[in-house]
C-alpha cells in the first residue's frame, strides 16, 4: 500500500467514525399519524386550546417541581421552550369525549425528544409515542415495550426511575424526559379539566 493511500484511507474512516458519533435526529411519526395511532385510526378529533395562566399555571408548576420543562442535569440539549398554550386533541364518539392526547416536548441527552401521550377521560395514561429524538444512547425509550409501562399510570404515581419507572442502562437523561413528560400531561390535564 502507498502512504498516500493510507493516510487517504485514514482520513476516510476517521470522518466515518465521527460522523456515526454525532446524535443525529430522527422523525418516527408526523402529527396526524400519532394522532391516529394514540386516539384510533377512524376516531373524529376536536382540539381545544388552553391558555395555561394564574392559579392553574401556578398550580400545575408546583405539582411538577416549579417548572414545565425539566432539563436533567448532564443534558446537552438545546433549551426547549416551555409552552403555556395547550392543545388538548379529544376523540368524539356518539358525541362524547372518549380520549384525550397531547403533544408535548422534553429535553434529552442531546437534544428535545418529541411526544404524543393518550389519557382516558379520568386522566389514567392510555398510551405513550416518542414522535422524534436526537438521542444516541437513549433510542430504547421510543420502543413500544418501554413506553407500555406508563399506560394506566395517574397522578397517583411517583414516575421515579428505579421505583415505579424501569430505566434503561445508559439512557438515565432519556428516561427522565419520557418520565417527566407523561406525569406532565397529567397533571396538566387534571388542572384544566378534572381539578375545576
Amino acid at each position: 500500500m502507498s502512504k498516500r493511500y493510507v493516510v487517504i484511507l485514514t482520513a476516510v474512516l476517521t470522518i466515518l467514525f465521527t460522523m456515526a458519533s454525532v446524535s443525529y435526529g430522527i422523525v418516527l411519526l408526523k402529527p396526524g399519524k400519532a394522532l391516529k395511532q394514540v386516539l384510533g385510526k377512524k376516531a373524529e378529533i376536536v382540539v381545544e386550546t388552553v391558555k395555561l395562566k394564574g392559579d392553574v399555571l401556578a398550580k400545575i408548576k408546583e405539582r411538577l417541581g416549579g417548572h414545565l420543562v425539566d432539563l436533567p442535569k448532564g443534558s446537552e440539549s438545546k433549551k426547549v421552550r416551555a409552552k403555556t398554550k395547550i392543545d388538548f386533541h379529544f376523540s368524539i364518539k356518539d358525541g362524547k369525549k372518549t380520549r384525550v392526547a397531547m403533544f408535548d416536548s422534553q429535553p434529552g441527552k442531546w437534544g428535545p425528544v418529541e411526544f404524543i401521550i393518550g389519557l382516558s377521560m379520568k386522566g389514567k395514561i392510555k398510551k405513550v409515542k416518542v414522535m422524534s429524538y436526537s438521542e444516541k444512547r437513549g433510542r430504547p425509550v421510543a420502543r413500544a415495550g418501554f413506553l407500555r409501562q406508563f399506560e394506566g399510570k395517574s397522578s397517583k404515581d411517583r414516575f421515579i426511575i428505579g421505583k415505579d419507572v424501569t430505566g434503561i442502562s445508559g439512557a438515565t437523561i432519556s428516561v427522565k424526559s419520557v418520565a417527566f413528560a407523561v406525569k406532565k400531561a397529567i397533571v396538566i390535564y387534571e388542572e384544566v379539566y378534572l381539578n375545576k
